[in-house]
């Protein structure tokens, strides 16, 4: 079972993001966060594999949470999710620590199969 925190300062975007998650049989959503700040407790306390991040969101965004949570021992893959599709966000999630980096038009599979994607993958250390 995929261990997955949603984050997401929207409550309907992560109502809908856990209806397709959870529709898969090997992802389970264990916990959920409005803010940066959430994502980084949640991930301390839950200790899920995936955490799906929001980049735009209040008290800590999405990029400076993804650099906290790719610091902590036994870190979860990040995936950071926008509706803006701008090279500059992509490549500070990268250099933040981020695995992944989906828009939110994305197909519900494709969803699914990106949060499979990055359980598997080899995390990617920081770069400056």
């Amino acid at each position: 079972m995929i261990r997955t925190v949603l984050v997401d300062d929207e409550n309907l975007v992560r109502s809908g993001l856990r209806m397709i998650l959870e529709a898969a049989p090997d992802i389970e959503v264990v916990g959920e966060g409005g803010d940066g700040e959430e994502a980084v407790r949640l991930a301390r306390e839950l200790s899920p594999d995936v955490v799906l991040l929001d980049i735009r969101m209040p008290h800590a965004d999405g990029l400076a949470a993804a650099a906290r949570l790719t610091e902590l021992p036994d870190a979860p893959r990040v995936v950071l999710l926008t509706t803006f599709d701008l090279d500059e966000y992509v490549h500070r999630a990268l250099r933040a620590g981020a695995v992944g980096f989906l828009l939110k038009d994305t197909p519900p599979r494709d969803l699914i199969a990106a949060v499979r994607t990055v359980h598997e993958a080899t995390p990617c250390s920081r770069r400056a």
